[in-house]
């Protein structure tokens, strides 16, 4: 019986893999035309999912057309050129052509000896990764889910570094009776800076808040003395602004004090890798760890982060974890450097995606979209708008004339599908954020996209009292 189990499962399995390929491209090639909200009607087909398991088992081939059938319809084309949502990376064809080989190699990157050929993947890709950031040679670090739990990473192994430089070993008796640490974050920090900071038991409304500019950047005048042991945290790449901290200033008081400093920098951080930006990020290299993500700016698959330590011995002191049955070898075996053990290789997509676009080719990526980005300002201010923060790289705040016009005008927006934008409070004004990132977008993507925004606006003035 049970072999007659098996021999269902695979019967099929090339239709079944061959089939799915079609699908996933016939998806693919529809994103450039698609609408990228779906309609009322095909959210409402979700239904068709339905509620209860089943007893007994359906058709692969029934499954997989049902998911493409009912879920494709039903998905924001957030990998496609006109998404300028939340801050999300569209998929390049080799990160999405090496996610499907890489999902049916299945491997366990935790050690070097599950997986050879991952692990050494991994490997090179972070190396690759600390050279294209500038940062220092022996920076360790590992991939993750995304730059929540990269801060996190980073923040444990700066947590247990400071502590121990106060004589408490808080890997072996945590948090318990230790010398307080003081925590030090920007007005504009972001909000998983805090989930993390609350993740690793240092708390998410114990720190000291720095005032920020317009820019949402910390203003480095009249900074307090810092006691050990102590964390501060910057940023690369304001969230609704783009702007980055001024970190020449910053690390050098934070460095007076003996502090940690850790970086933020979910998409911001990779401005470092392109020439005409790293002006952004001058003096960033010189912080102690930093986080960041792959599916922002290196348009990976999700999910993946990249947590960043400058002392290597330090991530890895954090992250320890031994047992008989775990053979360590002399190999970087990658479950050392960040938080979960058993872990999808992450590390060889990147190294796919930074084999194909090479150092000038991500360099272009990334001044592409940030001319992407003024071209929207421009043409928005041009058309009687208020753009709200100075074009710093991809990100744009606009405002159409008020709370409720921003929220008409996005509605409108949204519902009509040509591109997907949402709101934002900004320095406490609402807006419309326009954030740039796919690798896809193209000039046309761009005029399209003004043109839908106007229209939306321009409909929104007509029914406005």
């Amino acid at each position: 019986m049970e072999d007659d189990r098996i021999a269902n499962l695979l019967h099929g399995r090339d239709d079944l893999l061959d089939e799915a390929s079609r699908r996933a491209r016939a998806y693919l090639e529809g994103l450039a035309t698609r609408r990228v909200r779906p309609t009322a009607n095909e959210l409402g087909e979700l239904q068709r999912f339905g509620v209860t398991l089943p007893g007994t088992g359906r058709a692969s081939a029934e499954v997989l057309a049902q998911l493409d059938e009912v879920g494709s319809p039903a998905t924001l084309a957030t990998a496609g050129p006109r998404y300028f949502g939340f801050v999300n990376g569209g998929t390049l064809p080799i990160a999405v052509a090496a996610a499907w080989l890489l999902s049916a190699w299945d491997q366990n990157v935790a050690l070097e000896v599950m997986s050879p050929a991952a692990a050494r993947l991994d490997t090179i890709a972070l190396a690759w990764v600390v050279e294209l950031l500038g940062l220092p040679a022996g920076t360790g670090g590992g991939f993750v889910s995304g730059a929540t739990m990269a801060n996190a990473t980073c923040l444990a192994a700066a947590r247990d570094a400071v502590l121990h430089a106060e004589g408490w070993d808080a890997f072996s008796d945590g948090l318990v009776g230790a010398p307080p640490v003081e925590i030090v974050v920007g007005e504009e920090a972001h909000t998983t800076v805090h989930k993390a900071l609350g993740i690793v038991g240092l708390g998410r409304g114990r720190a000291l808040c720095l005032p920020a500019d317009k820019e949402g950047r910390i203003i480095p005048v009249g900074l307090p003395r810092l006691e050990p042991p102590a964390i501060v945290c910057l940023q690369a790449g304001n969230v609704n602004g783009g702007a980055s901290d001024p970190f020449v200033e910053l690390v050098a008081w934070a460095k007076e004090s003996g502090a940690w400093v850790h970086v933020d920098g979910a998409f911001g951080l990779w401005a470092a890798a392109c020439p005409e930006l790293a002006r952004e990020v001058v003096g960033v290299a010189d912080a102690d760890s930093w986080a960041t993500d792959a599916h922002k700016w290196l348009n990976t698959t999700y999910d993946c982060g990249i947590a960043l330590v400058k002392n290597a011995e330090a991530l890895v002191f954090a992250m320890q974890a031994t047992a008989d049955y775990l053979p360590l070898g002399a190999a970087r075996d990658p479950m050392r450097f960040t938080p979960q053990s058993s872990q999808r290789a992450r590390g060889a997509e990147v190294w796919a995606v930074l084999s194909v676009l090479g150092r000038d080719g991500l360099a272009s990526l990334i001044a592409r979209s940030c001319a992407h980005a003024r071209r929207f300002a421009q043409a928005l201010v041009s058309a009687g708008y208020e753009v709200l923060n100075e074009v710093h790289l991809n990100q744009v705040v606009v405002d159409f004339g008020g709370d409720e016009r921003n929220a008409t005008v996005i509605a409108r927006l949204q519902a009509e599908g040509t591109c997907w934008c949402g709101p934002t409070r900004w320095r406490g004004r609402s807006g419309m954020r326009i954030s740039v990132i796919c690798w896809a977008t193209a000039a046309d993507d761009v005029e399209q996209s003004i043109e839908a925004m106007l229209a939306a606006a321009r409909a929104a003035a007509r029914v406005s009292p």
